[in-house]
């Protein structure tokens, strides 16, 4: 049965790999992007399966014109896919205001306006999931990424909450956990001015990222778009083991710490 799509940052990445994949089997996608003329290639091949919108998340009004635009033009909306982002890269103390600001702007903020806008629309169809690309940085952190570490951490908590109170309307929520995969992510990244005197933390600490194939998420994602039950998290990619060994020692320290927290209750 033929799904409608609204998907952000398709220009390169994930949510091309996933724009495709739901056009190459007959899906109809509206497509959002910066700058549109990097959807031509999706127009060309797919015509008016695809709906190409110009869109930058972190402007409220532009976000509810286009999903207005993409429910009119599609006839409703099935699966929206919040994967519009960026990382940044700097130690806690080398983020200025500006850079933290403009981070939660894109990664956040632009995740709640979107779905802010599809949730009438679906709400009145009784059906519909959202799929909110978080990464495994969702849910654990490494040194260097705070900002971005932070604005995931953010859907991840607002996503949890909104699924609870959406699930009366026949609306899924599932936070979609990518491991690193071969985006460009690195390289694309905005990183802050390095203070020298993190130079050797910056080494110790570096990650040794393993990266995946984009392509090869293209078949989980419809997955979890079909799922008549669909996860409210799912990892892509290898993340799972070193976050197994992460919560087990989280849980570890809240035990040997009950104590200390049951007294604090009080009588």
């Amino acid at each position: 049965m033929e799904k409608t799509w609204f998907i952000t940052g398709t220009s390169t990445g994930l949510g091309r790999e996933w724009a495709e994949a739901a056009l190459e089997r007959g899906d109809r996608v509206a497509a959002t992007a910066r700058d549109t003329s990097t959807l031509e290639p999706l127009s060309s091949k797919y015509g008016d399966a695809v709906l190409p919108i110009a869109l930058d998340v972190t402007d409220r009004t532009a976000v509810f014109d286009a999903v207005t635009r993409a429910a009119e033009h599609l006839g409703r909306l099935d699966v929206v896919v919040n994967n519009a982002g960026y990382g940044h890269i700097g130690l806690v103390e080398e983020v200025t205001e500006r850079e933290l600001r403009d981070q939660l702007e894109t990664n956040f903020f632009g995740t709640v306006w979107v779905t802010q806008a599809v949730l009438p629309i679906m709400r009145a169809q009784r059906s519909g999931r959202i799929l909110q690309v978080t990464s495994e940085g969702g849910v654990r952190a490494y040194p260097g990424f705070g900002a971005y570490h932070a604005s995931k951490w953010a859907v991840e908590g607002l996503s949890e909450s909104l699924a609870q109170e959406v699930a009366a309307f026949g609306i899924h929520i599932t936070n979609v956990e990518p491991g690193p995969y071969a985006t460009g992510f690195a390289t694309a990244a905005h990183v802050s001015a390095p203070k020298p005197d993190y130079d050797e933390v910056r080494e110790a600490t570096a990650p040794d990222f393993q990266v995946g194939d984009p392509h090869a998420t293209r078949a989980a994602v419809l997955r979890i778009a079909d799922a008549e039950q669909p996860p409210l998290h799912v990892f892509l990619g290898r993340p799972f083991t070193d976050v197994e060994r992460i919560y087990a020692e989280r849980l570890r320290t809240w035990r040997e710490w009950e104590p200390v927290a049951l007294a604090a209750f009080g009588a």
